[in-house]
């Protein structure tokens, strides 16, 4: 069960590919300015470089958080 909400009427949020830079892959929940968003999958894995801590993945967002910042949330590691 997903620890997010997305609301189907309303494309606010929306589940995009992404390269995210982190060092531990064990968060659910990543700021914008750690995500990088492509626009397919193969382009996600061709940025994607593990050994510098960039990682591809699904995410939905962004999401403004409640003290403001925009959020992306791991859907699922490529």
């Amino acid at each position: 069960m997903p620890d997010y909400l997305v609301d189907p009427e309303t494309d606010l949020v929306e589940k995009q590919f992404a390269v995210i830079y982190t060092p531990r892959k064990q968060r659910n929940r990543f700021p914008e300015n750690c995500v990088f968003v492509m626009t397919s999958e193969e382009e996600a894995h061709a940025q994607a470089d593990p050994d510098n801590n960039r990682h591809a993945a699904l995410v939905y967002g962004p999401s403004r958080s409640s003290e403001g910042f925009r959020l992306y949330y791991l859907v699922e590691w490529l």
